[in-house]
């Protein structure tokens, strides 16, 4: 698959050598143009001799040509997200073994690097390199539920059969035009946003995420977005909820006059926000997938949209569902997690719990994240929790309620604009949406659960176990208190 995507990269460079690959600040490059542009960077890589390369820059043109020539030279890839802890940097930089990083001068030089002719590129010597799963070419890490990251080890041929799905799906809506909205370092615009658009053949925007609105990783500016969003006109964006949810309130009342799909996932997405999307015109599809399976595994389909449900299995994937109802995913897996010497796996448990309604999949919540109530109901937190999100007024939430005769509620407003009235009517209509076991009786406000203070993932996840202990007395109180 990896050398088919590189031949297709030339072939289209001859069939059509003046389309616009890739733009970014207003500097194009055309299909021509790529092909010289991966060689170049392909040759430093092989003068440095840099085999485990660290990429930790900006989107920009930069960031894609980087990735394309790692794939090409078949060197280990291990993308850094900008928002990354230094003590998180320092352990991916040990744990993977990296000898070269492509990034800024500050960070290289706090994990020991040392300079190089080329500004961006740095280097470091490693004696004796971990040893990785056999085929590896890319090394994405998630953090999971905890603070120190996890690498999932990938091949090229992995990645590139997902986005190969990916292209398959939005070639037949007429997909030309993509913006990405999400870091590159994250797993679903790296396949979903740059490899799949050059399946297709079609023009990739990768605006800095400075001027996309993003502040660090606990802010985002959906306004500045918008604009962006709207000079662009794309036909395809991939968001997570909480964009989706603050972009919508930009739209206004003007029809919104673009797109073809725009893929929404990486956390529980409420039915009511999507029909929000719906009644705006927006074309959104909702989505399943996990890193362990190279992202994307489900979607859903222009004409075959199943409300409530993440859709049916993308041709690679095969999906099954365990006695307990837990999903299991078959077909494009990791090679293993870096450090582990678990044989390949064949068959990937999820942790979900799902059902089928039709060939379509309905998630049924986290195997191990539901909490018991008092009286004995089971309540997947992260369902309440996308019904509050839902709510405009409502950026994040966390819902707590294990043994507790009634359910809290953390939550973290969408600006400062939103006053304690207007968080009460939100939950209350939220919980209009909700049965009565699921309802939240208490609430307060937090401060954003970001990666940086340890509440949240990179990909914006919660770390449950650490809002647990940090709101530990919170939680200890009674809510007659």
């Amino acid at each position: 698959m990896r050398e088919r995507f590189l031949d297709h990269l030339g072939a289209l460079a001859v069939s059509q050598p003046a389309q616009v690959a890739l733009s970014a600040n207003g500097v194009t490059l055309t299909y021509a143009e790529l092909p010289g542009e991966i060689a170049r960077r392909c040759q430093q890589l092989a003068a440095m001799g840099g085999r485990r390369v660290a990429l930790m820059l900006d989107n920009g043109l930069d960031w894609a040509l980087w990735d394309l020539a790692l794939m090409q030279s078949e060197a280990v890839n291990v993308p850094l997200p900008m928002f990354f802890s230094p003590a998180q940097l320092a352990h991916v930089v040990a744990q993977a073994g990296i000898d070269t990083l492509i990034g800024p001068a500050a960070v290289a030089e706090g994990l020991g690097f040392t300079a190089s002719d080329d500004p961006l590129l740095w280097q470091r010597e490693v004696a004796a390199p971990p040893r990785l799963p056999a085929g590896t070419h890319k090394i994405t890490f998630t953090s999971g539920t905890s603070g120190t990251p996890k690498g999932v080890c990938l091949d090229s041929d992995t990645q590139l059969t997902v986005a190969d799905s990916l292209a398959e799906v939005a070639r037949g809506v007429g997909v030309r035009r993509h913006l990405a909205m999400l870091p590159l370092a994250t797993l679903l615009e790296n396949i979903g946003g740059l490899y799949a658009p050059l399946w297709l053949g079609g023009s990739v925007t990768l605006p800095g995420l400075g001027e996309l609105g993003w502040r660090g990783a606990s802010g985002f500016d959906s306004t500045q977005a918008w604009r962006v969003i709207r000079t662009e006109a794309p036909d395809s964006l991939i968001l997570v909820p909480q964009l989706l949810s603050a972009l919508l309130m930009q739209q206004g009342e003007a029809p919104l006059g673009f797109g073809r799909f725009f893929a929404v996932g990486g956390a529980t997405v409420s039915p009511a926000l999507l029909a929000r999307a719906a009644e705006a015109g927006w074309p959104v599809f909702e989505g399943y997938g996990l890193s362990e399976c190279a992202s994307v595994v489900t979607l859903n389909r222009p004409g075959e949209v199943r409300s409530g449900s993440v859709g049916r299995p993308l041709p690679h994937a095969r999906i099954t569902l365990a006695e307990d109802g837990e999903v299991m995913v078959e077909g494009s897996l990791m090679l293993g997690y870096l450090g582990d010497d678990a044989p390949r796996p064949t068959r990937w448990p999820t942790g979900d719990l799902g059902a089928w309604e039709g060939e379509a999949l309905v998630l049924k919540g986290r195997r191990r994240q539901v909490f018991i109530t008092a009286y004995g109901r089971n309540v997947d937190p992260a369902w309440v929790e996308a019904e509050l999100t839902a709510e405009p007024a409502i950026a994040q939430a966390w819902v707590s309620g294990e043994a507790q005769p009634s359910n809290r509620a953390l939550l973290v407003p969408r600006g400062e604009w939103v006053n304690d009235q207007q968080l009460e009517e939100a939950v209350a209509r939220a919980n209009q949406r909700l049965p009565d076991y699921a309802r939240v009786a208490c609430w307060q406000r937090g401060a954003p659960f970001t990666p940086d203070n340890g509440l949240a993932t990179a990909n914006g996840r919660l770390r449950r176990e650490a809002l647990a202990e940090r709101y530990r007395r919170w939680l200890d109180t009674p809510v007659s208190a």
